[in-house]
């Protein structure tokens, strides 16, 4: 293997600087809602999902993206909510790769956990927008290092916890289940109960560290799965058709629309919701995407008939059920905002 490999978004970037928000694949909060309402109850999941301004556990399984600030918001909530100061360490142990979809399936597909490396960090693209993965190599230790455009949001510091519970959960895919790093380093502020994360961690951990870090021997690179099923076949070609690749968006279109498509999937579109996710007023958010050619209101349409297109065809749900599910206040509004995009009311669309 090579001493150094990395990866890093590249690309140039839209005019607009609501064009280049980072964004991450929601499979990376995936298995929280139900380890929150297991743990604390619906109501801090209630309020959590009404702090992030979105279900998340609609669209936890889904290959679609939310801003990093979505992801941040909601972990802060709950931990705010909870009361649960240190809520990062305590759902790192339950994150795992394995939950990231199809993504997760094209890494963990190989011989090696050298090989699930180098995929990781190829493909990072298709995992989100703005984040970095990368290895070295140097006497004997290889550095798995991530760096978060989280960093610096409120909530990041769950945010890096949980970032060490699934490279965690990559080595121990392909190494013994007691298997230990030899260290840890957090790009958080040292906490008050330190020791606190060396016991959940199982080894010395190192804060105010530029990135996180996970330190093993580098021949541990070379471990090989034990488990007795064939892997998946995922291909670059499968993740392609599942996926965006984030290297090549360039303009704010690209951000709304995926983070509409989310609503959609969720039920609710609202503009104050994706400009809360931007980090921007809607007054703002309107004007760029006003310069752009577009605006908030044909976006939204476009995404709501694009999904009423796959649940008039690929379903049995009523009309009333699937306007409901699109966030449509009364079906008859539905059936006007269809026939007014495709030229025929949802029944006659379905006969057809």
């Amino acid at each position: 293997m090579p001493a150094t490999t990395h990866f890093a978004p590249h690309g140039k970037l839209g005019g607009s600087r609501l064009g280049s928000t980072p964004v991450i694949s929601v499979a990376a909060v995936a298995a929280i809602p139900a380890l929150v309402r297991h743990t604390f109850g619906d109501k801090v999941l209630r309020r959590a999902n009404q702090a992030a301004m979105l279900d998340i556990e609609a669209i936890e399984d889904r290959d679609c993206f939310i801003p990093h600030a979505t992801m941040t918001t909601f972990a802060d909530a709950i931990a705010k909510r909870a009361g649960e100061e240190e809520l990062g360490l305590m759902l790192a142990p339950h994150l795992t790769i394995a939950s990231y979809g199809c993504w997760g399936d094209y890494i963990l597909g190989t011989p090696t956990l050298g090989a699930a490396v180098e995929r990781a960090v190829a493909t990072m693209g298709f995992h989100g927008k703005g984040d970095t993965f990368a290895f070295r190599e140097t006497n004997g230790v290889a550095r798995l290092s991530y760096v978060s455009a989280a960093k610096g949001l409120e909530g990041y510091r769950h945010v890096a916890c949980g970032i060490v519970g699934v490279i965690l959960s990559l080595c121990r895919f392909f190494l013994p289940s007691d298997w230990r790093p030899r260290s840890v380093e957090l790009d958080i502020p040292t906490p008050q109960r330190a020791w606190v994360f060396e016991s959940e961690f199982g080894c010395p951990v190192l804060f105010d560290a530029p990135e996180v870090v996970v330190c093993l021997e580098a021949d541990h690179l070379l471990a090989r799965s034990s488990r007795r099923s064939a892997p998946p076949l995922v291909t670059i070609a499968d993740l392609a058709r599942a996926r965006i690749d984030w290297r090549r968006t360039t303009d704010l279109r690209d951000v709304v629309t995926q983070q509409i498509w989310t609503q959609v999937l969720s039920g609710t579109v609202s503009i104050e919701s994706a400009a809360r996710s931007l980090n921007t007023s809607v007054r703002t958010l309107q004007r760029e995407l006003n310069s752009e050619g577009t605006d908030f209101r044909t976006l939204a349409n476009t995404m709501r008939t694009r999904r009423a297109l796959e649940l008039l065809t690929q379903t049995d749900a009523s009309v009333t059920r699937i306007s409901a599910v699109l966030g449509y206040s009364a079906p008859a509004h539905f059936a006007r905002a269809f026939r007014k995009a495709t030229g025929f009311s949802p029944q006659e669309f379905r006969r057809r």
